[in-house]
């Protein structure tokens, strides 16, 4: 699991920003895998989760608070959380400044015109040259359609793994581009579902939030960041 830290980007939201900024307007291909603790859990179970995680073309950024905090514990300073929900609206904004063309994948159809309307009102400027939910079949073809459209931001929201093996899947048939999966970022961005208040987000507790409104979240939250944290312990102990 070291290796995943020592390639997590590790100067700060502010910095990543600007990274992703320039990539856009030199038009460089950048696939971003946004962290947790679940992230680096599957990265240790699954062979291909490992081979996109360690991969030159990916950039791996801290989502989660866990993944802060077990870093700091072995020692990479990692200066703050890069969440992507964040970051899924700051490509919009970016997109938005720009008029880039922008494509969307994932979630329910629901969200999906939930969202289309909340583009188009708040980012009229957005070229979206394609969008679908998440329950499509042929995901594949999604990624043939945009070969021919020049895409600048790809967003998938399929959950982890899905997201991340499809877009690396497919990551070489583009020259240009940000691919990031980002979750359950559709839902709100879209409005349908709340995020946490902000003194939730600012103390670092959007996860208890979350259980709270999804008591079945508690153990998942258990298996991947509680049982993660005891094996960083145990790794700091053994050194």
């Amino acid at each position: 699991m070291k290796k995943y830290f020592e390639k997590l980007f590790k100067e700060g939201q502010e910095e990543f920003y600007k990274l992703i900024e320039n990539n856009l307007k030199n038009e460089k291909r950048m696939f971003i895998v946004t962290a947790n603790p679940e992230t680096f859990t599957y990265g240790t179970k699954d062979d291909v989760f490992n081979d996109l995680l360690v991969s030159n073309d990916t950039t791996l950024i801290p989502d989660g608070v866990g993944i802060v905090k077990a870093a700091n514990m072995l020692k990479y300073n990692v200066k703050e959380r890069i969440t992507g929900v964040d970051l899924a609206v700051k490509l919009l904004e970016l997109s938005n400044e720009n008029k880039y063309k922008v494509a969307l994948l994932g979630a329910k159809e629901e969200v999906i015109q939930a969202l289309k309307s909340v583009i188009n009102e708040k980012y009229s400027n957005i070229k979206i040259v394609k969008m679908e939910n998440g329950y499509t079949e042929d995901k594949d073809a999604f990624f043939k359609d945009l070969k021919n459209v020049d895409v600048d931001v790809c967003l998938v929201a399929l959950g982890i793994p899905h997201q991340e093996k499809l877009l690396f899947k497919h990551l070489n048939e583009f020259k240009k581009g940000i691919f990031v999966g980002v979750g359950g970022s559709f839902d709100v961005i879209s409005g349908l579902k709340k995020r946490a208040p902000k003194i939730f987000i600012k103390l670092n507790l959007e996860w208890l939030y979350r259980i709270c409104k999804e008591p079945k979240r508690l153990k998942r939250f258990w298996d991947n960041n509680v049982k993660f944290m005891f094996k960083i312990k145990r790794e700091t102990k053994n050194k």
